[in-house]
């Protein structure tokens, strides 16, 4: 994960990704 470069200041577009899909499985969940 250290190695990924952070050309932005916020998230990434992969880290973006990666919260979007969490949210959906606890939205599912709840």
């Amino acid at each position: 994960m250290g190695a990924i470069r952070r050309t932005k200041r916020g998230f990434t577009l992969v880290e973006l990704m990666i919260v979007v899909a969490i949210i959906g499985v606890l939205a599912a969940l709840a």
